[in-house]
């Protein structure tokens, strides 16, 4: 099979828009998309789905308010309980209001440094990992749309220049 690929370069964001759509209703398989800013609504058009990191954060807050409720009980009710201005900590309940605060920044603590080891692993963004721009003018104005060729190369070129690119090439991927 062939590793080819087709890099349609665009130079504005709504002619980028309208070429996404165009190659997911002629039924192309978008590869990767480069842009040198965010652009709204790219996803939807090129078909992603919705992300799930919200539920990662969640389960991760969630571990964090568990890892905050065990460590407190153990800490200040099992282990070294303190009589502090006359009140003992004999109970988890009765000092419950005294550990909010710390409950509440674990949760925020584990949920924001376990989502951010997420978004890199996910993203696979590793310590000294290369880049994997094909294009540098994608970080200064140009857009970048990659799709796999199977086996309609000159169809492809052909429908990309119709679609506004400035510049189409085809690229043999290692």
């Amino acid at each position: 099979m062939s590793n080819k690929v087709i890099y349609a370069i665009y130079n504005d964001d709504d002619i980028l828009m309208d070429a996404v759509k165009k190659t997911r209703a002629a039924h192309h398989h978008i590869e990767e998309v480069f842009t040198p800013f965010p652009v709204h609504g790219l996803d939807k058009a090129m078909g992603l789905a919705p992300t799930r990191l919200a539920i990662c954060a969640f389960l991760y807050g969630c571990v964090g308010i568990s890892v905050a409720t065990f460590m407190m009980s153990y800490i200040m009710i099992h282990d070294w309980p303190q009589d502090i201005g006359g009140k003992p900590s004999f109970s988890f309940i009765q000092n419950m209001p005294s550990f909010v605060p710390i409950m509440f920044e674990m949760t925020v603590f584990f949920a924001a440094h376990l989502m951010v080891i997420t978004f890199y692993m996910r993203s696979r963004l590793w310590p000294f990992k290369q880049a994997e721009n094909p294009d540098v003018r994608t970080t200064d104005d140009h857009f970048l749309m990659e799709v796999a060729v199977s086996d309609n190369e000159a169809e492809l070129v052909s429908f990309f220049e119709g679609t506004g690119a400035v510049e189409v090439k085809v690229i043999e991927k290692n």
